[in-house]
């Protein structure tokens, strides 16, 4: 082994009223990364560009090395799905989420409250699946985890359109609009304009199947969100053929964007199967998933030592109470991580590299991802004085993100 990649989700903050003006990363009891930050050096990234609030996808890609848009969401998700596409089919990623009519469109909720069980979704899915929208052209829905899912048509399309999700545009957050968009072409090639009409007419179908389907009437008799709407975007519509990262490399894969980042990317993927979400509480759910992260991260670390020269590791859990304005859950993610991972990793890292980052900043204040810089820490074993990993001690300068593992991995 010689080196270790750590993504810790959207841990990134602005300081919060609830923790007395500091932010998550500060607040937390974090000893074991503690003494990791004291030998390391803590610099300031921007993951994509200043004045940047990326997605997960464009951030990621762009810390490995990549340009951040060079490979869509689509396609990346169903790739790392286990979905077979060829060149011309067009894939987009998909939420199951809450409007409150058709004619007014306005989204309620963008995840269905994150309520969504595995079995709902399953058979939300399946009533989808089962009428046409168009006489010619086929369409498969996939859900994957909790409200995520994935749009493929079949043919031969153009990706060039706009996404009916008004939160994203073109790998970064647009706005905080809470209509729904209608897709659109941005050329006037008849495959573009097929490809945005499809994809309306999909939407549209979404509703007609789902507002009065049997699981979101029972849901709306128990005071949750319907999910009746699907909300999509970042097509994608060619198989990317990208320069592999140096090294062999081993990822820990649970989330089909992580797996399909890592695949496109040239590594191999080390699998586990996530929780299911059987019940409402979605954060117990979170917890669960988290544990079990963190115990195949460490497992996959032990037996894979000798035989791979870099481990890509990255926690998903930490995103989501940022999205949902829930500080102290984050502080308790973080002192999970630092517990369960960090002082595993504080005993075996040695002389090894390692690099601890966020992909990008979600606050908690704004319920949204933000261009504020992450703190990147690159551990170099020797002690040079207190400090901690959080966005306050984030002064050894700053770096790009594509520059991250060029720099201070290889």
């Amino acid at each position: 082994m010689k080196g270790v990649f750590v993504i810790i989700d959207g841990v990134a903050d602005e300081p919060c009223s609830v923790l007395g003006g500091k932010t998550p990363l500060e607040v937390a009891k974090t000893p074991n990364m503690d003494f990791l930050a004291e030998r390391s050096k803590i610099y300031s990234c921007h993951s994509v560009g200043k004045g940047i609030a990326p997605e997960s996808s464009a951030a990621v890609m762009s810390l490995l090395g990549y340009e951040p848009n060079v490979v869509s969401r689509g396609i990346l998700e169903s790739i790392g799905a286990g979905v077979k596409i060829k060149n011309g089919d067009l894939a987009l990623r998909a939420n199951f989420a809450t409007i409150d009519n058709w004619h007014n469109k306005r989204i309620v909720d963008r995840r269905a409250g994150r309520t969504l069980t595995s079995w709902e979704a399953k058979q939300l899915a399946k009533a989808i699946n089962s009428k046409k929208i168009h006489d010619k052209f086929r369409f498969e829905f996939i859900p994957t985890i909790g409200h995520r899912g994935i749009l493929i048509f079949r043919g031969g399309f153009s990706d060039n359109v706009s996404n009916v999700d008004p939160f994203y545009s073109e790998g970064k957050v647009a706005s905080k609009g809470d209509k729904l968009l209608e897709s659109k072409s941005f050329d006037d090639e008849d495959d573009s304009n097929l490809s945005a009409e499809l994809v309306n007419k999909f939407v549209k179908h979404c509703y007609e199947v789902l507002n009065s389907h049997p699981v979101n009437v029972n849901r709306v008799k128990k005071g949750l969100y319907p999910a009746n709407i699907v909300l999509c975007r970042d097509a994608g519509s060619s198989i990317p053929r990208l320069k592999k990262v140096k090294g062999r490399w081993l990822a820990l894969g649970y989330m089909p964007l992580e797996i399909g980042i890592a695949k496109v990317s040239g590594m191999e993927v080390y699998r586990f199967r996530y929780p299911k979400l059987r019940g409402i509480d979605s954060y117990k759910h979170l917890y669960k998933g988290l544990n079990k992260a963190i115990k195949n991260a460490k497992r996959m670390l032990w037996w894979y030592k000798n035989k791979y020269d870099y481990f890509y590791i990255h926690f998903k859990e930490t995103d989501v109470p940022g999205h949902d304005g829930n500080p102290r859950d984050k502080v308790k993610m973080i002192e999970m991580i630092d517990k369960g991972f960090f002082r595993y990793i504080r005993k075996i890292i040695k002389d090894n590299k390692l690099i601890v980052c966020a992909d990008h900043t979600t606050s908690c204040r704004q319920k949204m991802h933000t261009s504020h810089p992450v703190p990147v820490m690159v551990y170099n074993s020797e002690n040079s004085g207190k400090k901690r990993y959080s966005e306050s001690f984030a002064m050894g300068g700053e770096i790009v993100g594509k520059d991250v593992l060029k720099r201070f991995l290889f």
